[in-house]
């Protein structure tokens, strides 16, 4: 597995996609050095590193919702032909004629991806703090790093999921093309077309609000409908993480954003942000884990002829 995983891995930096995750890492850079720091300083919310992923002062749309909105393509661009590709060079047969697992090839393959995005993911997150540090001229906290590399975390098993989602394309599809547009169909389908189901099926199951007691219901029912998405919980979760105040209220209990204005409260520690968005990460996990399970089950039990 190790010779698989160091091939592709080296197949991932020395291809034209690596441009592409190069030029991820740039506009992180670009982002921190473009962002009103004065408008953040005016904001007074202290914390500036942890608002510099969700601002949108300078910028025309927040580093977050960029890479909630760029990084499934990275993932799927990194899997949607690694098995197929091989399979159609004729390579396939070649390397598990030798003496090579298949499960080998699966993980190597899987685990070479997982680690490019790692790389990409924290490239970016340094490259936008250092700059930071240098136009704020002071050092982020000890909560916002803990909050920082929490934040790291979530957003590589979010891109592992579509990692996972474009492997499984490429072992149950035999071209390339047509993996990567079903991964895209999948992904767009995933992450809008649900919204909107979610609000469907919530007016059908609560169609009459006329009181509290109803309108939580149709709130509870579209909350829950919706994170049936990894995007909406990526979105959870780094909301979380990244708003100490209201963070814990939009997760947790779904309220909007527009019903906390003028909330006073305190921000609340790391550790606790942390442990509200655990269940996010063991339901990204879990899907991440079902993919790969229904992909790796396929794979073994393929027949694969020269």
């Amino acid at each position: 597995m190790r010779a698989i995983f160091w091939k592709e891995l080296g197949d991932h930096f020395g291809k034209r996609r690596f441009n592409l995750m190069l030029g991820l890492v740039f506009v992180g850079v670009v982002w921190a050095m473009f962002v009103d720091k004065d408008a953040m300083v005016t904001r007074g919310t202290g914390a500036f590193y942890l608002d510099l992923f969700t601002t949108t002062e300078g910028v025309p749309l927040s580093l977050l919702q960029f890479l909630s909105f760029f990084g499934p393509i990275i993932g799927i661009t990194l899997g949607f032909d690694s098995i197929n590709s091989e399979r159609t060079q004729g390579t396939l047969s070649r390397i598990l004629a030798q003496p090579v697992y298949r499960d080998s090839v699966y993980n190597g393959k899987f685990l070479a991806g997982l680690f490019t995005l790692t790389i990409v993911v924290f490239s970016l997150g340094i490259a936008a703090v250092g700059v930071a540090m240098f136009r704020f001229g002071l050092p982020p906290s000890g909560d916002e790093v803990l909050r920082l590399i929490g934040f790291g975390f979530i957003t590589i098993a979010f891109l592992a999921f579509w990692l996972a989602l474009a492997m499984t394309a490429s072992i149950f599809l035999r071209n390339a093309v047509a993996s990567a547009l079903v991964s895209i169909g999948l992904w767009i389908g995933i992450s809008f077309f649900i919204v909107f189901a979610a609000s469907t099926i919530a007016d059908r199951i609560v169609p009459d609000v006329e009181d509290f007691e109803d309108q939580s219901r149709h709130a509870n029912v579209q909350l829950w409908v919706g994170r049936v998405s990894p995007e909406r919980l990526y979105s959870e979760a780094t909301g979380t993480l990244l708003d100490p105040i209201r963070g814990r209220f939009l997760s947790t209990f779904g309220v909007t954003e527009e019903r906390l204005q003028g909330l006073l409260s305190s921000p609340v520690p790391a550790s606790q942000s942390l442990q509200l968005v655990w269940p996010h990460i063991v339901v990204m996990l879990a899907m991440i884990a079902a993919l790969m399970t229904v992909s790796y089950v396929r794979f073994m039990r393929e027949e694969i002829r020269s």
